[in-house]
């Protein structure tokens, strides 16, 4: 059973998109937030597999909530259950403005889905998350590919900085020159596959990278790997 927790300021919203997620079967809705410090406290709270998360909310906004959420997570850590604790978020909103884009992609959510697309997308990508993939939403996925891969820093030798991501994401992104399997990874760092699996989607979005290969050639890049 996929966890859920939805999390928008307008009660129409957080009901209809509940009511939608609930209709499936494999998906359970356990809370609903009115703005991102909610989001937090629940997502701490009740250990969802995913936060779907409006970016324009009071008091702490989606970005600032997304952040919070997927630092404060304790990688291999047991849940509920024993379960493992890694929460994927979300991003669902009406802009497809750049700097929301990259500021949601940067605090490290796992997906971004505009409000008007279809309930069937919602679910897909819902399903998408919290197995560890990633999901752009189709209309934006060139403006996002685009937008993260120029707006990525670079040091005064032009080589690509890491500053954007996470500690455990450099040491991910440094051992995937030595572990071409999620399996051999996750013996490496001690963690489960899952795990491995949402913290490779993340950097994908985060470097706007297509798939592994890229990864590595970035690790190398950057000067994070030497020949």
């Amino acid at each position: 059973m996929i966890r859920v927790v939805v999390a928008d300021d307008q009660p129409e919203v957080r009901e209809g998109m509940s009511m939608m997620l609930a209709a499936e079967a494999d998906i359970e809705v356990v809370g609903t937030a009115r703005d991102g410090a909610e989001a937090v406290m629940l997502a701490r709270r009740e250990h969802p597999d995913v936060v779907l998360m409006d970016i324009r909310m009071p008091t702490t906004d989606g970005v600032e909530a997304t952040r919070q959420i997927t630092e404060h997570q304790v990688d291999g850590a047991a849940g509920r259950g024993g379960r493992d604790e890694t929460v994927a978020v979300l991003v669902l909103t009406t802009f497809d403005h750049d700097d929301v884009l990259y500021g949601a992609l940067r605090a490290g959510a796992s997906g971004y889905l505009l409000k008007h697309s279809a309930p069937s997308d919602l679910v897909d990508a819902v399903r998408t998350v919290a197995e560890g993939g990633s999901w752009i939403d189709p209309s934006v996925a060139g403006k996002v590919i685009a937008t993260l891969r120029a707006m990525s820093a670079t040091d005064g030798r032009g080589r690509p900085t890491l500053e954007f991501l996470s500690p455990r994401e450099i040491e991910v992104l440094r051992l995937m020159a030595d572990a071409p399997t999620n399996a051999e990874l996750a013996e490496m760092l001690y963690l489960s596959e899952a795990t491995v699996k949402t913290h490779i989607s993340r950097l994908l979005m985060k470097t706007g990278s297509h798939d592994r290969a890229q990864l590595v050639a970035l690790a190398y890049r950057s000067g994070l790997v030497r020949p």
